[in-house]
């Protein structure tokens, strides 16, 4: 079983920055691809980013963050980041962090995640 908790949302300005947190406990934690999701009100749950396992040598991202958000991890922290800068309204939407222990690579596909945080909130204001 992990356990994931997620932290950073909050309220900014559009052009602003955030950066999210998520936690994680009960298993190893670099054995594991992590992922970032969000979903906007009345809209499916869509890919962020990915890390793939170990040292996260590898990552991905949505076309539409690309270049704007980063993501990262500390394997010593069990926490994976997502920075985002150059925030957008269209950015607004409840953000998930999410786990996969099958591949080695990230993945933008929701059923590929074997575990999820409970979210947090980040509203972009125009």
């Amino acid at each position: 079983q992990v356990q994931l908790v997620e932290s950073g949302g909050g309220l900014v300005q559009a052009g602003g920055s955030l950066r999210l947190s998520c936690a994680a406990s009960g298993r190893t934690f670099s054995s594991y691809t992590m992922g970032w999701f969000r979903q906007a009100p009345g809209k499916e749950r869509v890919f962020v980013a990915a890390i793939s396992r170990n040292s996260g040598g590898s990552t991905y991202y949505a076309a539409s963050v690309k270049g704007r958000f980063t993501i990262s991890r500390d394997n010593a922290k069990n926490t994976v980041y997502l920075q985002m800068s150059s925030l957008k309204p269209e950015d607004t939407a409840v953000y998930y962090c999410a786990a996969d222990f099958d591949r080695i690579l990230g993945s933008d596909y929701v059923g590929d995640y074997d575990y999820w945080g409970q979210g947090t909130q980040v509203t972009v204001s125009s």
